[in-house]
């Protein structure tokens, strides 16, 4: 009997204490179909971007990605970005998808599988319409929290 209830109690310790992850895999699918397309990047913005150069997503400052050309494949939650600037190019496939807490949640693939990536970015997305959306990413600036908000066009 003393076996049973404690096989019983590690099995609700065991199961119970499920961990919640930041890139929860429950997809917001109504938003992915919105921005499912042809996207540029309109601007990029962040305060004190006049003094502070960032490098966006570990590949090139922060202005290069203005103009930069994105596709966003709904149904497979695959597509592509390059950055057009001439003093930065770049362009790689990507994974990505929306979770149900407004995370966009994506993988640069460059030569590798999806599955042998093991670093991804998680962004806010924010203020989405036929026609533009925003994605909002936080970095540390001299150990304050600042906003960089990706800015994107319809194309």
């Amino acid at each position: 009997m003393k076996k049973s209830i404690l096989i019983v109690l590690f099995s609700i310790l065991i199961f119970g204490c499920k961990s919640k992850s930041f890139t929860n895999t429950k997809l917001d699918n109504k938003t992915e179909r919105i921005i499912k397309g042809d996207w540029v990047v309109a601007n990029v913005s962040f305060p004190g971007s006049n003094y502070i150069k960032i490098s966006s997503f570990n590949l090139a400052d922060s202005k290069c990605f203005i103009g930069s050309t994105w596709k966003f494949i709904s149904n497979n939650n695959k597509g592509t970005m390059t950055l057009n600037d001439p003093n930065c190019t770049f362009s790689s496939p990507i994974t990505w998808y929306i979770n149900k807490e407004g995370n966009f949640v994506m993988k640069i693939l460059k030569d590798y599988k999806s599955k042998n990536v093991t670093q991804g970015y998680i962004l806010r997305v924010a203020n989405v319409t036929e026609t533009s959306f925003d994605l909002i990413d936080k970095i540390n600036v001299g150990g304050s929290i600042k906003e960089v908000t990706y800015e994107y066009k319809k194309q």
